[in-house]
């Protein structure tokens, strides 16, 4: 029996087979710029290696939200600029309506500047979003609602959850800023819904009926330049004439209240009790002699 056996052939074929092996081995680390490829090369390195991946790609999508808050913020950031700009035209004009060389169809004229300007601060606030996320107000829309202050809204910028940032709510709008509208009616009579002092140059009858936004009685005081022939009032609110030294200040108790009327040195004092089933508005009458 004779057995062919070429051990050259043989010794050269598994060279040729391990060379070839190492050249694919070679050809996939060039193909993917890895190291390691497969647990075969290192399978420690291989863990290691996938969760400094993982991880790196984590950061990445960090990176990205972290440059889409900023882009939400400079849309935010460029809105409430011009709002800015509107509420100093509105002080301007403020100033000009307070000095006796604006006529009083100027101040007219006035007033309906600042509403417009008024309404214009309101729709940059409404119509302010970025995706669809309203930025200076709770939602787009004109109710108080609408109105109230935006949500907070949060971040990921990092691989944990907690590798979060946010940012305060935001209420720019007349609502958030006390910032309310001044109506005039033609018979002279003037009705005012405002949380800063205002001072009315007409006789008529002023009521205020001013409430923040917990639904609560605000302080509030008008000064008074003219003959006036009555005021309604919410407890809580206070009206003087500087030039009379005439002072009505109504109680903010709900039940019983006190009125003060002063005339120069003398003054009066009245109390009163109201009924739980009398509505909190309350007139007083008076004129000046």
């Amino acid at each position: 029996m004779i057995i062919n056996t070429n051990v050259s052939s043989i010794t050269a074929q598994e060279a040729a087979t391990n060379t070839g092996k190492s050249i694919k081995s070679s050809l996939e680390k060039l193909s993917t710029g890895l190291k390691i490829n497969k647990a075969s090369d290192d399978a420690s390195g291989l863990a290691i290696a996938d969760k400094l991946r993982t991880q790196a790609t984590s950061i990445d999508q960090g990176v990205a939200n972290g440059n889409s808050a900023v882009t939400l913020l400079q849309i935010a950031d460029k809105s409430m600029a011009e709002q800015s700009n509107i509420l100093d035209t509105i002080k301007a004009k403020l100033i000009q309506a307070n000095t006796d060389t604006t006529s009083t169809d100027g101040r007219e004229s006035i007033r309906k500047d600042i509403s417009k300007l008024l309404e214009q601060l309101d729709n940059i606030a409404e119509q302010t979003n970025y995706n669809g996320n309203v930025l200076l107000q709770a939602s787009a829309g004109d109710t108080d609602a609408d109105k109230a202050a935006s949500a907070s809204l949060s971040f990921q910028i990092g691989e944990s959850k907690n590798d979060i940032i946010s940012n305060a709510s935001v209420q720019s709008n007349t609502s958030g800023l006390g910032s309310k509208d001044v109506y005039s009616e033609a018979n002279g009579n003037n009705v005012f819904s405002a949380t800063s002092t205002t001072t009315v140059a007409s006789a008529g009858a002023i009521t205020l009926n001013s409430t923040n936004t917990d639904g609560l009685s605000t302080q509030e005081s008008v000064s008074l330049s003219g003959d006036v022939d009555s005021l309604t009032l919410k407890e809580g609110m206070t009206i003087s004439n500087a030039d009379a030294a005439t002072t009505a200040i109504l109680d903010a108790a709900v039940t019983a209240g006190n009125l003060t009327l002063g005339f120069g040195t003398r003054s009066t004092h009245i109390s009163f009790r109201v009924p739980q089933s009398v509505p909190k508005v309350k007139t007083v009458k008076f004129h000046k002699h």
